[in-house]
């Protein structure tokens, strides 16, 4: 199948530039950028006067955690789930996210029926379930427990495992990567939505950290780390992890420590938005509302002290369910302190490296795949209009099929 856009001004992402281009899709991939081949294309996209992108690629996702009520949603069926996460993932193609990072909870099915046709969907690469602490962020399980038989005793379900020791972390990664984790995933302070987490608790030790970066590493993958404190980010920037989520509560020093040691950050802010909107009305309870308005309200600075020390950055939502529909407006919020040319990169390029797709996602080049966006807004010289994607965005292209079209 041969798909043809011709007349747009396409982007090219490393000089971020635009020149009058047709670009060729052939069997999902990209084949040439320039004058269109011979040959007769099976699809022909007239862009003139729009701007042709890449597929936007969101860099911190759940489609597990598909509602606000975790009441309910913990009561959730399997088919239940796989409505609801299709629904949440045909959403996503239509806002113009064609590639997503999932950070963490039990995706394969979904996998399955993306590629498989049965429902529409970005590409998912996935860490799989998350790594945590009895009593951390990820250790969802509100109900009373009897004491393990031993220390080595696991716990999960479809989000986490909770694994207490190096021994038992290092068995968790093993299973982890076994089953098709593309990275792993672990959380090393308290967090926003959880129940029994202060957020300035440290989570893991050194150690167990250092066995989960030795495992990913062994498999040629990295550790990324849910944190928001710098005592706890610090502690695993020092024991390898490659990247860091969120990141609300960073100090100069961390930042420092971060790009010294190459560290990534991947900052969330609309989440925190969302759940300041949403949490109320969906039932979050008042201590963790209480904890989110600190992280709300920390989060531009945040974003300017990694900045402004160099750290790399990566572009992220963390929207949970009903509120992913503001999964764009990250965009907006960002350029409050950044310019649309840094956070521009931060998607394409940063985000590309993280699902280790350099030169396959975030680019409009041939061997890459062959996802686009068309535009009526040039997103270089106003993000926040190109964030209101129902107005902004008239097609989404995904491996050369016409799957959103406005026009």
């Amino acid at each position: 199948m041969r798909t043809v856009v011709k007349n747009g001004s396409v982007l090219d992402t490393t000089s971020m530039t635009f020149d009058n281009h047709t670009v060729v899709i052939e069997d999902g991939m990209i084949v040439a950028v320039g004058e269109e081949p011979a040959g007769t294309p099976d699809t022909t996209i007239d862009a003139a006067g729009q701007y042709v992108l890449p597929g936007l690629i969101d860099g911190h996702a759940h489609f597990r955690l598909a509602s606000f009520d975790f009441r309910a949603m913990v009561r959730w069926s399997e088919v239940e789930y796989g409505i609801v996460m299709a629904d949440l993932a045909r959403s996503t193609v239509e806002r113009g996210f064609t590639t997503i990072r999932d950070l963490g909870g039990d995706v394969t099915g979904l996998m399955c029926a993306i590629r498989s046709g049965i429902t529409p969907g970005p590409r998912i690469v996935r860490a799989g379930l998350m790594l945590t602490q009895t009593g951390g962020h990820g250790d969802t399980d509100g109900r009373d427990r009897d004491v393990p038989s031993c220390a080595c005793s696991l716990r999960s379900d479809h989000f986490s495992i909770i694994a207490d020791g190096v021994e038992a972390v290092r068995k968790s990664c093993r299973h982890l990567l076994r089953d098709g984790s593309d990275f792993l995933k672990i959380h090393v302070s308290g967090g926003v939505a959880s129940p029994s987490d202060p957020l300035d608790s440290i989570q893991y030790t050194p150690e167990e950290i250092s066995a989960a970066v030795t495992e990913a590493s062994h498999r040629g993958t990295y550790v990324t780390c849910h944190g928001y404190t710098p005592d706890a980010i610090q502690m695993a920037v020092a024991a390898g992890v490659g990247c860091v989520e969120h990141g609300n509560l960073i100090d100069t020093a961390t930042a420092d420590a971060m790009t010294a040691a190459g560290t990534t950050l991947v900052p969330t802010l609309v989440t925190y938005k969302a759940m300041n909107e949403f949490g109320a009305a969906m039932g979050l309870p008042k201590a963790n509302l209480d904890k989110n308005a600190i992280i709300y309200e920390s989060g531009l600075s945040s974003l300017e002290i990694a900045r402004d020390a160099g750290v790399t950055l990566g572009f992220g939502t963390d929207l949970i369910g009903e509120s992913q529909t503001m999964q764009n407006q990250e965009l907006a919020i960002r350029s409050e302190v950044q310019s649309a040319e840094e956070i521009l990169r931060s998607m394409w390029e940063v985000n590309a490296k993280l699902c280790r797709l350099e030169g396959q996602i975030g680019v409009i080049a041939p061997g890459a795949h062959g996802d686009v966006v068309l535009s009526t807004v040039n997103p270089l010289e106003d993000l926040t209009a190109f964030a209101d994607y129902e107005t902004a965005l008239t097609q989404v292209v995904q491996g050369g099929r016409v799957t959103v079209d406005r026009s």
